[in-house]
């Protein structure tokens, strides 16, 4: 027997090893499975180098370590209980809202907190402003997180903000993730730290070397800020200079994020200590944030009622997904949806297509100037089948940022989750779930005037694709549920 007998002996015992891990250990889900079988097969040595980098999940060691460092402990919930419980506001809403999506989201999320003020950012430059003018009056702590938080003129701007209220006292921390921010030198948040503030990377490569990251799969995708633990702000918008609209190439950009004053702040305040905790290695217990100031008594100064999701791949559950697909089944009359990513799995297209076979009108808007062109033909992919379901289907005329899903006339979801395999299952997200007739008019409002600034993709639009584009797409969409 040669030596290429050995090689194949052991690149089919490989294979199978590889598949009792996704089976037993990852738990994969089947279509995953199946696609990466398929490329271990196909392309046995760039196939293995690609089941490494993106295809392995995240180790037991790293799952415990972040479930180890999360504040949901007894005492978060007596806080917050100790103003909502009693609250004549609060049990009204309970026995008049939609308890199952309110059970499903304390279940999956936080307990559901009135009195909140929030205002909702269409585009980013409005977002920066006020972003801008509360960190300026920020007198105890800023506590900031971001997936992308770029070297450029947007970036610079804050940062130094950033450095200003360091130098004055303020506690900053500051929290960026590895893969968001590869273009952006260490040395850009070096300069917060000599300021006084804490800096911290999400998921650092090996021996802090960018280009060797085992982790770069699996990426903090959220935006959170908490000012004085009295203002949050989540949403779309990173703070990067195309985010506020200074690209050319993908203008307009459309996207959406939120500010909240309320009991709601206490919510993202704790995902952000969750993951502060995580990556600082820190063991306080609840009381001690409590006693630093990060959670001081909530001001009830609007009318909204919020609850808070979030998801990762350190879970087996996908939060907001099943949260998302809850909105879906008790829809009664409408659904609007934008992403800039249209890429979802089977349960996801199954509570869609049921939702339209249910007599609920389903409009779903995706961006026409792509920042990912294959992302882009994969949508196309998607939202053809529920066009041909009775969906109205709309490409609004530049890149649509947007992570929202507008459900009848009271509820919607505003947050960073995109609807796709990576949002769902590999990302850290977090999504706030509105119940609120008045937010959900005027965001209704807002998606009929995106659409005339849209072009609708009916039936003709794509008949008229080039055989070309509908077969990349066909190939690009066996590999859309593994990246």
């Amino acid at each position: 027997m040669n030596a290429w007998f050995w090689i194949f002996i052991a690149y089919i015992g490989t294979n199978f090893l590889l598949f009792l891990s996704m089976v037993f250990f990852e738990r994969k889900k089947l279509s995953s499975i199946i696609s990466w079988i398929t490329i271990l097969t196909f392309l046995p040595v760039i196939g293995y180098l690609l089941y490494i980098v993106f295809g392995s999940g995240l180790s037991f060691r790293v799952k415990r370590m972040i479930s180890n460092h999360k504040l949901y402990e007894v005492e978060f919930d007596e806080k917050i209980a100790d103003f909502l419980i009693n609250d004549d506001k609060t049990k009204q809403k309970l026995k008049s809202g939609d308890m199952g999506l309110i059970k499903c989201c304390y279940n999956y999320g936080n307990i559901i907190c009135p009195g909140n003020d929030v205002k909702v950012f269409y585009n980013g430059q409005d977002k920066l402003n006020s972003l801008l003018l509360d960190i300026e009056a920020a007198k105890e702590s800023i506590n900031m997180e971001y997936y992308i938080f770029a070297d450029d003129e947007t970036g610079k701007k804050v940062m130094d903000l950033l450095i200003k209220k360091a130098r004055d006292g303020v506690k900053v921390r500051f929290i960026y993730d590895s893969i968001g921010c590869l273009h952006a030198p260490r040395k850009f948040f070096k300069k917060l730290e000599k300021a006084g503030g804490e800096v911290a990377e999400f998921f650092p490569p090996f021996a802090h070397i960018r280009l060797i990251n085992l982790k770069l799969n699996y990426r903090n995708h959220r935006k959170i800020v908490v000012i004085d633990g009295k203002i949050a702000y989540t949403g779309g918008v990173n703070i990067r200079d195309d985010h506020i609209g200074k690209d050319k190439k993908l203008s307009p950009w459309r996207d959406c994020h939120v500010r909240i004053i309320g009991p709601g702040v206490y919510q993202l305040q704790n995902i952000f200590l969750n993951d502060w905790r995580y990556v600082k290695k820190e063991n306080f217990v609840f009381k001690k944030y409590v006693e630093e100031g990060y959670y001081p008594k909530p001001q009830i100064e609007g009318d909204t009622f919020l609850q808070v999701v979030t998801s990762g791949p350190d879970e087996a559950i996908q939060y907001t997904k099943e949260v998302f697909i809850k909105l879906l089944t008790n829809a009664k009359k409408q659904v609007l949806i934008q992403t800039p990513y249209f890429v979802p799995d089977e349960a996801f297209i199954s509570a869609l297509r049921i939702a339209i076979a249910s007599g609920v009108h389903v409009k779903i808007m995706i961006p026409s100037k792509p920042d990912h062109r294959t992302i882009f033909w994969v949508s196309l992919s998607y939202v053809k089948e529920f066009v041909e379901l009775g969906a109205d289907v709309y490409l609004y005329n530049g890149f649509m940022h947007s992570k929202v899903i507008v459900v009848d006339d009271d509820k919607l979801t505003i947050g960073t989750c995109n609807i796709d395999h990576r949002s769902f299952g590999l990302n850290f997200e977090d999504t706030v779930v509105l119940y609120s007739k008045k937010m959900n008019e005027e965001y209704r409002q807002q998606f009929e005037n995106d659409v005339t600034n849209s072009k609708c993709a009916d039936l003709l639009y794509f008949k008229r694709q080039r055989w070309l584009t509908r077969f990349a797409q066909a190939i690009f969409r066996l590999f859309s549920q593994i990246f």
